[in-house]
């Protein structure tokens, strides 16, 4: 079974640090683009921030200058550093990869989500 696991939420002040660090595990062949997104209370899921496999990455305008995302190849593991943080960055967030894994003696591909985990902000 392939599956991401995100872990690093928390409750934290205005103006303050986090980092989320998610890790893919199973039978996977490939990873490509890996991300983050995030989800409000009422709000749909937005996209965060995104890196593809050989480190190029895609920032919310949002989040750009405070938030930056890395990955390490060689532990599927994809990690988003938060500075500054904003009580709007209060959300839950979910790591999303985009993946070729083993499913049987046959590859599939798909795209994976982790099950989320909380930021808040407090002011």
């Amino acid at each position: 079974q392939v599956q991401l696991v995100e872990s690093g939420g928390g409750l934290v002040q205005v103006g303050g640090s986090l980092r989320l660090s998610c890790a893919a595990s199973g039978r996977i062949f490939r990873i490509r683009d890996m991300g983050w997104y995030r989800q409000a209370p009422g709000n749909k899921r937005e996209l965060v921030t995104t890196i593809s496999s050989d480190g190029s990455t895609n920032y919310a305008d949002s989040v750009k200058g405070r938030f930056t995302i890395t990955r390490d190849n060689a532990k599927n593991t994809v990690y988003l550093q938060m500075n500054s943080l904003k009580p709007e960055d209060t959300a839950v967030y979910y790591c999303n990869a985009d993946l070729t894994y083993y499913s049987g003696y046959y590859r599939s591909t798909g795209d994976l989500w982790g099950q989320g985990t909380q930021v808040t902000v407090s002011s």
